[in-house]
């Protein structure tokens, strides 16, 4: 489990559309939201440009925060795999963007996160940015990819025994 001072960077990756969202782990197991936002990449960007748009927003998102370590959503199912793998470059953005800060990643499974913030695993996009909103106590609802980031880092947040990649060798550790 999150200790109090830890600074948690949660991704929820897209070629697209990026979340990330930055949060503080304060006494008593509250948390509080320092960033949230969506790296948006228009359609005209070729592959290449999303991925290094990708990796530097997350870069000076990390060098503002410094968080102590990383949250990312696994790779969901997807019956395409052109997706598949242009989802697979975006995570491999974010991940660089991650291991060469030096920073501990943890990844979740996308039940998980919906779960840990809604107590349902097949909770719908609203439900979830709804239910961050409340835990984190903002004025605003977040945008959905936001909302799913800060969800990344809130099930991190809340974790018994997280299962972690260092991100500087890439091996798994518990």
């Amino acid at each position: 489990m999150a200790q109090p001072g830890d600074v948690i960077l949660g991704v929820d990756p897209s070629l697209r559309g990026s979340g990330y969202g930055v949060v503080e782990v304060l006494p008593r197991g509250r948390l509080r939201a320092l960033a949230y936002g969506v790296i948006s990449n228009p359609r005209e960007l070729s592959l290449g440009e999303c991925l290094v748009a990708i990796h530097d927003t997350l870069s000076k998102v990390i060098g503002a925060h410094r968080p102590t370590c990383a949250a990312i959503e696994q790779t969901i199912y997807v019956q395409s795999r052109i997706v598949a793998i242009t989802l697979g470059c975006a995570r491999g953005a974010a991940i660089l963007a991650i291991a060469r800060h030096g920073i501990a990643m943890v990844e979740y499974a996308p039940k998980a996160i919906k779960a840990a913030v809604t107590g349902h695993g097949t909770a719908g996009k609203t439900q979830v940015a709804i239910m961050v909103r409340a835990l984190m106590g903002l004025d605003t609802t977040p945008p959905p990819d936001a909302a799913d980031a800060l969800a990344v880092a809130i099930a991190h947040a809340n974790a018994s025994s997280p299962r972690h990649l260092t991100a500087a060798s890439g091996r798994h550790r518990n």
